[in-house]
């Protein structure tokens, strides 16, 4: 005998098939969990040299060579108005491209890559830090945690004045 599936059955079945759900590339920046739309993420790696550009703004690193390419280095610390990561501390790169550019965000530590579904999206609460909401699309509920997804557009758009 045929039956209408319920919402919530309906909802199980999207999750299960792969729909509805956006994936993302996760990083840790001073204990506050971000992530990053997978397909915006060129690569993963960890930063060894990275050569200072004189009278960049404080939030420009520096750049380094990715396979013959030079890439801007950005201190998301810095980019969010947060004290200086420990220099005993190894950061982690995550590099996107933006207007046809590379840049590596710098961040504390790169997670797993996550799949979430669309229903556990809200956007920005208004408890959120001012600096924060202004590079933040939205937020993800996990269990344990607030996820944060960057606007990496408004984050890149780095004022020199």
């Amino acid at each position: 005998m045929a039956r209408d599936l319920t919402t919530t059955e309906s909802r199980q079945l999207e999750t299960v098939a792969g729909e509805g759900l956006d994936d993302f590339v996760t990083f840790v920046v001073k204990d506050q969990l971000f992530g990053i739309p997978v397909l915006k993420v060129q690569d993963i790696l960890t930063p060894d040299k990275i050569a200072s550009i004189p009278l960049a703004p404080r939030e420009v690193k520096g750049s380094i060579n990715l396979r013959g390419r030079i890439v801007t280095v950005i201190d998301v610390r810095a980019r969010l108005g947060l004290p200086k990561h420990n220099s005993g501390d190894k950061s982690m790169g995550v590099t996107v491209e933006h207007h046809n550019e590379l840049y590596t965000l710098l961040v504390d530590s790169v997670g797993d890559v996550i799949s979430l579904s669309h229903e556990f999206y809200e956007n920005n609460p208004t408890t959120l830090d001012p600096i924060w909401r202004e590079f933040a699309l939205g937020v993800y509920r996990l269990d344990s945690r607030l996820m944060v997804v960057l606007d990496v557009e408004n984050l890149l758009a780095i004022k020199t004045s």
